[in-house]
């Protein structure tokens, strides 16, 4: 699989093709984006293009990975001119595990004995038996979050050419969101916690026709504020609002069917939470195609130009086992075939929240 990064020293930014343990510098670009844009206006394959196009001087990977090296590693997309014409977002409770943490975030109404737990997370979501959905929530006691997976069981992954039901959908922000492999994710004044979340996010390109493109897909870090969701589930848009961390390499065409990973927390140079997860089709209960369309269907995602980042939803988070993250404990993810790990400090800024005002016009 052809992976790619992008680097910089100062002011000087470059993509750059993993070949280990080297990266070797694509000539005539100096993003992802250009190197993408290229590829469409000439119609070839975008991993035929990086290949053809490295001929550049080779970069010590290791030392650039580390943070031994002046060149440092950014995100593996952005918009290089505009950064708010890059869209991140995501999907959430495609996962198993996802849809057991936010029914256990969010517990039913009624009282606990009349409430039915979700069932225990199989393997991967293919195991999942049908569960019935006229009527099965409500008589339950179950939360709208699981309502939501069941639909998804019963109709997120539809025949192809067909269109299923629509997953949750969130917005994360715009391109100066993002934060590369050893950034730090920071807890904003205003937040409450903040928790990793690890996933594979897709990266996308809307070519001239206003067709999406799909550049790649990435390992992520979608942090976010889960103590403010477990308020009230209709805090989930606004704990979505928060930085997020991407790569260190983009996979331009990556297998994803079934996809084993980890994510791991470190503290003072030692694990305290650990786990083995998985992702990809196979995984989630909804189908690839099916959480692209509902993405791009609207015709304001569609803009000729514009960049894309959409998270594909996370397996399982530390916070649904009780963890709560501390400043400089350090998050790390990784996939199989998605190079190396993805590692980022978490920092709780030492301000206190304060008061924004609105100035008027009038």
């Amino acid at each position: 699989m052809t992976r790619l990064v992008q680097v910089a020293d100062g002011p000087e930014r470059r993509v750059a093709l993993v070949d280990e343990p080297t990266l070797r510098l694509v000539e005539g670009h100096r993003s992802v984006y250009s190197l993408a844009q290229t590829a469409i206006a000439d119609g070839v394959a975008l991993s035929r293009l990086a290949e053809e196009r490295a001929t550049g001087p080779s970069l010590d990977y290791e030392a650039i990975y580390t943070g031994a090296s002046s060149w440092r590693l950014m995100p593996p997309i952005d918009h290089p001119e505009e950064a708010a014409r890059c869209l991140v977002s995501g999907t959430g409770l495609t996962h198993v595990g996802s849809a057991r943490d936010r029914h256990h975030m969010h517990p039913p109404s009624p009282p606990a004995s009349a409430r039915q737990a979700p069932p225990s997370p199989p393997a991967s979501a293919r195991q999942v038996p049908p569960l019935p959905v006229s009527g099965s929530s409500a008589e339950n006691g179950l939360t709208d979050s699981f309502r939501m997976f069941e639909e998804g069981l019963a109709g997120g992954r539809p025949a192809p050419g067909a269109i299923g039901v629509a997953p949750e959908w969130f917005y994360k922000g715009i391109g100066a969101m993002l934060r590369a492999h050893g950034d730090a994710l920071v807890v904003p004044p205003y937040a409450e916690d903040g928790g990793e979340e690890a996933e594979i996010a897709g990266v996308y390109v809307v070519d001239p026709d206003a067709r999406p493109c799909r550049v790649g897909m990435a390992a992520a870090n979608e942090f976010s504020d889960h103590r403010f969701e477990k308020r009230n589930y209709l805090h989930l848009a606004g704990s979505k609002l928060r930085t997020a961390a991407l790569g260190p390499e983009l996979v331009v065409n990556p297998v994803f069917e079934s996809v084993a990973g980890e994510v791991w927390i470190e503290r003072g140079g030692t694990r305290i939470w650990e786990r083995r997860i998985a992702t990809g089709e196979r995984e989630m209960c909804h189908s690839l195609q099916n959480l692209e369309h509902h993405h791009f269907k609207y015709e304001l995602h569609r803009r000729p130009g514009d960049v894309h980042v959409h998270f594909f939803g996370a397996h399982s988070l530390s916070f649904g086992d009780g963890i709560i993250l501390q400043d400089g404990d350090v998050m790390a993810i990784r996939f199989d075939g998605f190079g190396r790990p993805l590692r980022n400090t978490l920092r709780v800024s030492p301000e206190h929240p304060r008061l924004v005002s609105v100035r008027p016009l009038g």
